[in-house]
């Protein structure tokens, strides 16, 4: 197996299949005004210990800003961070920089915000971004609660202190949803464009970002570190940016987008669109190991125990029913897709949304995103309250009441999650 493998090379040569970064000519072009609107300001980054809000983080140490205070519920997250900043060449650690493992929608959160604020620069990368979330009613409210409910009231205490840049984070998922997960953010979407008139709201909606935390890339090298067998879905294509892309796409919207913004990606969907088995493959290949395509679970599991006892110099007959083979072999399990929410296809944006592409190189923008009043926000959220509240609450009854206030929501329900597969 390869001993030299380079993440960021591999995601460069075989994921998104390009040498520079998307957004490195739109940088070069508002580079000005870039370091102007950022030098000097004081940073809050919630959720900042993800793949998103680091990358977000390392972005915008590029520039020369005057303080950073990051929130992150992940403690251990919060000190590789730290731990990977320090150690690395290249980024502009203001001397006042401190991170908090805290949840943003408790009160300690509001006595650090009042303590350290006021800040010109908010983001807001806290969310539950996985369609297997969506498991029970209980997951769901956990669900919502994150991507709804705390953005409100992260929302309410911005209004007392009002940032020149808010961003908060959303998916291509919320274009026509057809999980509770993207419908969420988009239900996200209308309530932080409610408050587009006193803050300046902006967001973004883009690809799966390559071997991400808790992504199905990541875990393939997860399993291998393991030496546990491979699982991946047939035919299933998916938009990617790398993590460095990912957060300068979020610096780029937060700073240079105007108040009710939502930016993406321009990809092409024949170019860029890239299947999940056809990564996995490539991976095993650059790891120098060959694809030993299994019919089921069990035999992909049988196999990996053979697989560690060869390595251990251990007698082959010992795994029982398993012919003998080579160690550079390695199991993996294809499968067809048949798990709730899953999308068939990714899309950034709707019909009737309003585009922006001349502005930015290779990013464009939903000009008209739907605003709704106050009003119509308190509505909804009293509705979900109750809903949370009932003891004869149910999956359906939650998917019912998101597709009265978001027309766009065809729920895809199978009965089966992801949390059944390997």
């Amino acid at each position: 197996m390869q001993t030299n493998f380079n993440l960021d090379r591999f995601i460069s040569t075989y994921v998104t299949k390009r040498a520079k970064s998307l957004l490195a000519d739109d940088f070069i072009k508002y580079n000005a005004e870039l370091n102007k609107r950022i030098n000097g300001k004081k940073v809050l980054v919630i959720g900042g210990a993800g793949t998103i809000g680091s990358s977000y983080i390392k972005a915008i140490l590029k520039f020369n800003i005057a303080k950073l205070v990051v929130v992150d519920i992940n403690e251990n997250g919060l000190t590789e961070l730290v731990r990977d900043l320090r150690s690395s060449k290249g980024y502009n650690i203001p001397n006042d920089f401190i991170t908090y493992p805290v949840n943003f929608g408790e009160r300690v959160f509001e006595k650090i915000f009042q303590q350290h604020g006021p800040f010109e620069i908010v983001a807001n990368f806290a969310a539950h971004k996985h369609v297997r979330s969506e498991k029970d009613i209980f997951s769901i409210e956990a669900m919502i609660e994150n991507n709804v409910l705390r953005a409100r009231k992260l929302l309410d205490l911005l209004l007392q202190y009002p940032p020149e840049h808010f961003f908060c984070v959303s998916t291509d998922k919320a274009a026509n949803p057809v999980n509770i997960m993207g419908a969420s953010k988009k239900l996200m979407e209308e309530m932080i464009m409610a408050y587009s008139d006193r803050l300046p709201i902006k967001t973004a909606r883009f690809a799966n970002v390559a071997f991400s935390n808790g992504s199905l890339p990541l875990g393939f090298l997860e399993r291998l570190n393991k030496q546990q067998p491979w699982s991946c879905p047939l035919g299933i294509r998916r938009f990617f940016v790398s993590p460095q892309e990912s957060g300068e796409l979020c610096l780029m919207a937060s700073i240079m987008g105007e108040s009710g913004d939502i930016f993406f990606p321009k990809l092409d969907e024949d170019r860029d669109m890239i299947p999940f088995d056809e990564i996995a493959l490539n991976l095993l290949k650059e790891l120098g190991l060959e694809a030993d395509i299994c019919v089921s679970e069990d035999e992909a599991k049988q196999k990996a125990t053979f697989r560690q006892a060869q390595r251990a110099n251990q007698d082959p007959e010992l795994v029982e029913g398993v012919a003998p083979e080579l160690v550079e072999r390695y199991p993996i399990y294809f499968f067809g897709s048949d798990t709730s929410g899953e999308k068939s296809f990714e899309e950034f944006f709707t019909e009737q949304e309003e585009l922006d592409n001349d502005s930015f190189i290779n990013l464009g923008v939903v000009k008209n995103s739907k605003k709704r009043s106050i009003q119509e926000i308190d509505t909804i959220f009293d509705q979900l309250h109750s809903l949370f509240e009932s003891k004869e609450v149910t999956k359906a009854a939650i998917v019912n009441i998101l597709k009265v206030y978001l027309p766009n929501f065809e729920h895809i329900e199978t009965g089966k999650g992801l949390d059944s597969k390997m």
